[in-house]
């Protein structure tokens, strides 16, 4: 018997992306869930197809096998599904549970974590100079923190939150929804486990107040454009005495008027006068940790011509050394010539040859020689 397309059971093209998979199948496993089905004997069959199409097309790995065997990939030992080739696929059902019985006892299957305090984003500016060296920047934050009168209980001083009677301290229920258990956060304590009599003056109850938080934050060197630094426990405080949330610190860093960053290279161009272009000699150049570097500068050199000076870059973020300063010439033509200075380029022209343009000779020659032959 020829088994349906894992695609087709889901009903989307092969090129589909994860995410279209995924939404895919939460419309039709909420559709022809059993519970939902109870006269329909084919449900369960269905729905058990639907997992089973999921469990493959949501892992890299075995939807690339499917693409290229098809359902050989899986027989006779194969890669395996984790459920026998067809057999009942307990896959990704949280959001299916979360659609089905969201409404149940009043809250979502993460309601433990209700309480918790939110996370928060802090956007921070830096100079290349900065991400050079790395720095302490002190950071002032509006904030939720906890109350001073009641230690972040909530309760007001001198009375304790007592034992939730709904779960007995437990701060989950269960029911019984068709052949499942159902685990849910308490509704009487919003899964905390204790309830508050005497609220708190101060905070209301919350164990939280509103306040503006200094922090001292080492900024490391070596950050880039878009680094997130993560610091755990110092976003606002958790309601009741609750798990804190975490600040995650984005680095933006300003663009510099000298040098260009990629990675830990830096990239500078450096202008130098056509005469010491031509008859070569030294340079200095400026690196990033504010000392000037020696470059030797060949006769004759051209503009884009680049010098690589090793370790002279960025340090790297977890201490790998520095990276390169790549320095680029641009052979400067002068401007503002006095007469005098006209006259001796003037001279210098009329002994110039292909031996001291090398590059100008040649090219027009091609030009010369392209235009013979359509003239022929």
């Amino acid at each position: 018997m020829t088994r349906q397309c894992f695609y087709q059971t889901l009903g989307v093209d092969r090129g589909a992306s994860p995410e279209v998979i995924k939404k895919a199948y939460r419309k039709l496993a909420k559709e022809h869930h059993p519970d939902r089905n109870r006269d329909n004997p084919e449900a369960e069959t269905t729905f058990k197809k639907i997992n089973e199409a999921y469990d493959i097309l949501k892992d890299d790995q075995k939807r690339a096998a499917y693409d290229r065997y098809g359902h050989a990939a899986f027989e006779n030992g194969g890669m395996g599904n984790g459920h026998g080739g067809g057999g009942f696929g307990f896959t990704d059902l949280s959001d299916v549970f979360d659609d089905l019985f969201g409404d149940f006892m009043g809250g979502g299957r993460r309601g433990g974590n209700r309480g918790r305090g939110a996370d928060l984003r802090y956007n921070l500016e830096v100079s290349l100079e900065e991400a050079f060296r790395g720095k302490q920047e002190t950071l002032h934050i509006p904030t939720s923190v906890s109350c001073e009168p009641c230690h972040g209980t909530g309760a007001e001083p001198g009375t304790q939150p007592s034992t939730c009677p709904t779960c007995d301290g437990s701060g989950k229920v269960r029911a019984q929804q068709g052949f499942f258990t159902i685990e849910r956060s308490c509704p009487g304590c919003n899964g905390r486990g204790t309830v508050i009599e005497t609220p708190c003056g101060a905070c209301r109850g919350a164990g939280r107040v509103q306040k503006e938080r200094t922090l001292n934050v080492n900024i490391p060197a070596g950050v880039e454009e878009g680094t997130r630094i993560r610091l755990s426990g110092e976003g606002e405080a958790g309601i009741q005495g609750n798990v804190s949330g975490d600040l995650y610190i984005f680095i933006s860093v300003t663009p510099h008027p000298i040098f260009q960053r990629n990675g830990a290279d830096l990239f500078c161009r450096v202008p130098i006068s056509m005469t010491r272009a031509a008859l070569g000699g030294h340079i200095e150049v400026p690196t990033m940790a504010g000392k000037k570097a020696r470059v030797t500068v060949p006769e004759g050199c051209q503009s884009g011509r680049q010098f690589r000076l090793r370790g002279k870059g960025m340090p790297a973020l977890r201490g790998l050394g520095h990276g390169d300063l790549y320095i680029e010439l641009v052979v400067e033509t002068p401007v503002n010539l006095t007469k005098q200075q006209k006259e001796l380029l003037e001279e210098f022209e009329k002994g110039g040859s292909s031996e001291t343009s090398p590059e100008s000779h040649g090219f027009f020659a091609k030009v010369k020689e392209i235009w013979d032959d359509l003239t022929d």
